[in-house]
């Protein structure tokens, strides 16, 4: 659905802004400058003829302790918005990858100093495969945009992100790894 706003009838006394609009609103719990919709994780909003709003989120990694939040907040918006049923659904298949995180909000993680990802490894269809070396990641600054910085931490505040220090201006960032 678009974000255009709805048309009421006479007599309509329901929400007079498409439930997408809302959805589209909301905030990543863990990575609060971006949206569900920036983020990638906000796969569908729509109208059921029943009037029941469905919103389908697909988490980050399995597992992903933010989608609770995620939910809570999109029940939250859109209830507050007007909409009295609400569905909110987890969709894992396709799985989500940091190439669906919109180049807006890429914009809006280096704006914060966060490093957005770079291209997912692309993978063969079959058995995931284990590589228990050290990780080979590589994120220019955000900061002064220097290509050499060195991984201090696999992981940062949250599981998606490591922590990662500029060797030009010494400053610590956090950069979204790929997925």
């Amino acid at each position: 659905m678009s974000g255009r706003t709805l048309r009421r009838s006479a007599g309509d006394t329901g929400p007079a802004v498409e439930p997408r609009t809302v959805a589209e609103t909301v905030v990543d719990p863990e990575l609060p400058v971006l949206t569900l919709a920036d983020l990638g994780v906000l796969r569908d909003v729509r109208r059921e003829h029943d009037g029941t709003v469905v919103v389908e989120l697909t988490p980050t990694y399995s597992g992903c302790p933010a989608m609770g939040v995620m939910r809570a907040d999109l029940l939250h918006a859109l209830h507050d918005a007007g909409f009295d049923r609400v569905d909110v659904r987890t969709v894992l298949s396709p799985a989500w990858s940091t190439d669906w995180i919109t180049d807006e909000g890429r914009r809006k993680l280096a704006q914060a100093g966060i490093a957005p990802p770079g291209a997912a490894p692309q993978r063969l269809p079959g058995p995931v495969p284990l590589d228990l070396g050290p990780s080979r990641r590589a994120a220019a600054c955000p900061l002064c945009g220097s290509p050499d910085t060195e991984e201090v931490s696999e992981f940062g505040a949250t599981a998606c992100t490591a922590l990662r220090r500029c060797r030009e201006c010494r400053e610590p960032f956090e950069h979204v790894k790929e997925i």
